[in-house]
């Protein structure tokens, strides 16, 4: 069983900066990706940034050159650092993790963190 536990989410004015940290825990974790998605009210959940295991970077258009993701292997932890924030931002964004499986990859989610800019 793995458990993820995020932080850092907030109020934070547009043009500002939060930082969004995972914690993942269980036993023998071989986590390949690490990532973050976001959904705000009426939309869909959709991918912000992943991590691979070795470190290549994905982002959505929209956070480009904005966002920032990290992890921390020996730690199994995450970070998204968010700076020029937009009040199009505004959502839980919820941490991902993806172990292999016996059948595939399994995924495992954070309870969601929201974040909220304000114009």
């Amino acid at each position: 069983q793995v458990q993820l536990v995020e932080s850092g989410g907030g109020l934070v004015q547009a043009g500002g900066s939060l930082k969004l940290s995972c914690a993942a825990s269980g036993r023998h974790l071989n986590i390949a990706a690490m990532g973050w998605y976001r959904q705000a009210p009426g939309n869909q959940r959709e991918l912000v940034a992943i991590i691979s295991s070795r470190g290549s970077t994905n982002y959505a258009d929209s956070v480009q050159g904005r966002f920032t993701i990290s992890r921390d292997n020996a730690k199994s932890t995450t970070d998204l650092q968010m700076n020029s924030l937009k009040p199009e931002d505004t959502a839980v964004y919820y941490c991902n993790v993806q172990l292999p499986g016996v059948y595939g990859v399994n995924n495992y989610w954070g309870q969601g963190t929201q974040v909220t800019v304000s114009s």
